[in-house]
């Protein structure tokens, strides 16, 4: 489980599940939903660590149980072969719109482990998947319909900001074993600033499609946790400011569900 990336895995399940269920979905199509990204979820993060084996040992990665020799390759292998199908065979349960709109978001997601987290476009896969993602649960409700745009924006413009947290504590590593994404380029300071301010961004994104009290306090709320993750992520290897913005995703998918 630990190679699986759990948070990441756990927070977007919560969420797709909140949002389908906010949306009028029912209780076995929300089941099917939450079986579905969970399954995708599990797939990119053991993808992720398979690719990641020797890079990960070169550099003494001490979180990482398959370069620790914990787990062995095959055995994660086997987890990426059987997850991937079966988030592949649980997205159709949810329409065959729906289950296409899934399976792009996941090869999107498998695209950044294999490829794109080495380039300048790193962000694109969280940008196209986590937008993909509010279509999968839309896409599948009882009375279908494509997502509004402040709701795709608010999703992508959050998982854009999640690769720029999540590559903070791992900046030097990366680069000395070959992987300069976007946030490697821009810096610790850029990404640190592009973070909170495409945190900020969904947060608005979402006020303006849904402009209640609510909407306003939960952007309140995501200026204060991001600021507290920002400075707590200042430290060597700190994972703060990424897990700020876990706890924003889940207020913008809990604003959605209330309304």
């Amino acid at each position: 489980m630990r190679a699986s990336h759990p948070e990441p895995a756990v927070a977007v399940t919560l969420a797709a599940t909140g949002l389908a269920a906010g949306l009028g979905q029912t209780a076995w199509g929300s089941v099917a939903v939450a079986a579905a990204v969970l399954a995708g979820q599990l797939s990119v993060g053991w993808l992720n660590d398979l690719v990641d084996v020797a890079r990960d040992a070169r550099v003494g990665r001490t979180d990482k149980p398959v370069a620790l020799g914990q787990i062995s390759v095959s055995l994660i292998r086997t987890l990426v072969l059987i997850s991937a199908l079966a988030a592949v065979g649980l997205s159709f349960l949810s329409g065959p719109l729906a289950g296409l709109a899934h399976v792009v978001a996941l090869v999107s997601a498998w695209a950044y482990d294999l490829r794109l987290k080495a380039t300048v476009f790193s962000f694109a896969p969280y940008a196209v998947s986590f937008g993909l993602l509010t279509a999968f649960v839309t896409l599948g409700l009882p009375s279908p319909y494509w997502p509004p745009w402040w709701l795709v924006a608010t999703a992508s413009l959050l998982g854009c900001a999640a690769h720029f947290a999540n590559a903070l504590p791992d900046l030097v590593d990366d680069r000395e074993t070959g992987v300069v994404g976007l946030p490697h380029r821009v810096g610790p300071t850029g990404s640190r600033v592009a973070a909170a301010l495409l945190v900020l961004g969904a947060s608005a994104a979402l006020v303006a499609g849904l402009p209640t009290a609510l909407g306003f306090i939960a952007l309140g709320l995501a200026v204060i946790v991001t600021a507290i993750g920002l400075v707590l992520g200042s430290r060597p290897r700190s994972r703060a400011t990424f897990h700020a913005m876990l706890v924003v995703a889940v207020l913008d998918a809990a604003v959605l569900v209330a309304r």
